[in-house]
């Protein structure tokens, strides 16, 4: 029988304009303390951001997504939060802002291939299919 290990993810999305709270998936990012595994990726479908949010520059948006991947991976150029502990940095990136890019509550699941998650939560939570 296959080991389950307990993962938490949150969902990426970007909120154009806050006070409105509307919101695009655009990523997720996951947290699997026994397998030692923390992930995040990131997909933006421009035609359809631009269809939401057509004054949104997204390339100036790019660097802060970009920045949660790397911390994520624990980049020695992505600043002093990327050299935390791994549970520390999810809990970091998956805390309460007020900003463009936010994140879901976090949400639990089980799984036999923790490095699997991810892509089938872009699957099912971020991709249009």
């Amino acid at each position: 029988m296959p080991t389950l290990h307990t993962y938490d993810y949150a969902v990426i999305r970007v909120v154009p304009r806050v006070e409105r709270e509307e919101f695009i998936n655009v990523g997720v990012i996951v947290s699997c303390p026994g397998a030692r595994h923390l992930q995040a990726a990131i997909e933006i479908d421009a035609v359809r951001m631009h269809a939401f949010a057509p004054s949104l520059d997204v390339e100036a948006l790019q660097p802060w997504l970009d920045a949660i991947v790397a911390i994520c991976r624990g980049d020695a150029n992505a600043g002093p939060i990327a050299q935390l502990p791994a549970r520390a940095r999810f809990h970091f990136l998956t805390a309460k802002r007020s900003s463009i890019v936010q994140m879901s509550s976090t949400h639990v699941g089980r799984t036999a291939d923790p490095q699997g998650v991810v892509e089938h939560l872009m699957r099912k939570m971020v991709r249009v299919v």
